[in-house]
């Protein structure tokens, strides 16, 4: 029966949180177009010259990559979201409705997840649109769907941890800068051979990269070795820690 009523009170959470974005776009929509943006210049602007370093087709090598700024960017705005509700005294309202504590948490992680797994909709719509041929089948599809909602639902749920552990929303939107950058030194934009030596070693066993060359090789055919292993790894581990230290620190705010 607790089961139950907590899942019932995660919808509800849910629900509000899909109603704050329906209402104050904003950050929505820049979180979401942002890394589509980004595409675009690295495509139009840098791709010429970046074109030897992917081998082929720039598009080609940079979309699969793009699509992981979505999960890095949407972070700061679970932040702020969170950091928002814990300072302006809301949690202490939904104490005395004897709603299952955890379930605020939980609906701002699946609204996120909602709102970047429509962000990777329209880059990919996007990346198709000026030139990316992806030739994977409807079953690399949807591992890649798969892996990505795991990256989203992991990265999610340690923003939460930061942003409750922020003094401000302004705080919280920067916290999660380092997270935010990490897609940009992987090998989302051009090939770790072609860094310095100990950029190149941070690139390789960072999480992005292992996660990077499995969409890649998923939607490009491209090798993908034990990457894939290293992939879902990476997704569970920041997601199980994410969620014990989130969940740690809301137990001690709310005692």
């Amino acid at each position: 029966m607790s089961m139950s009523y907590a899942l019932a009170d995660s919808a509800t959470m849910l629900r509000r949180n899909l109603m704050h974005a329906k209402r104050y776009p904003s950050m929505s929509v820049g979180v979401i177009l942002m890394p589509t943006v980004l595409m675009l210049v690295f495509k139009f602007v840098f791709g010429g010259a970046l074109e030897q370093s992917s081998g082929g087709n720039y598009i080609d090598y940079l979309a699969p990559g793009m699509l992981l700024m979505i999960p890095a960017y949407i972070t700061a705005s679970v932040a702020v979201s969170i950091c928002t509700d814990a300072t302006k005294g809301i949690v202490n309202r939904f104490r005395t409705m004897g709603i299952t504590q955890s379930s605020m948490l939980t609906g701002h992680v699946l609204g996120a997840l909602l709102q970047a797994l429509g962000g990777v909709v329209v880059m990919s719509a996007v990346a198709l649109l000026i030139g990316w041929r992806p030739n994977a089948t409807a079953l690399e599809w949807v591992a890649t769907f798969g892996l990505l909602t795991l990256m989203i639902f992991a990265l999610n749920w340690l923003a939460v941890a930061f942003g409750l552990l922020a003094p401000n929303p302004e705080g919280a939107s920067n916290m999660l800068f380092p997270v935010i950058m990490l897609p940009f030194l992987g090998s989302g934009l051009v090939s770790t051979d072609t860094m310095p030596v100990g950029l190149r070693q941070f690139a390789e066993y960072q999480p992005f990269t292992p996660i990077t060359e499995t969409i890649r090789g998923l939607l490009m055919g491209t090798e993908i070795g034990n990457n894939g292993i290293l992939a879902v790894a990476w997704c569970l581990g920041i997601a199980i820690g994410g969620f014990l230290w989130a969940n740690s620190i809301f137990r001690r705010k709310t005692a």
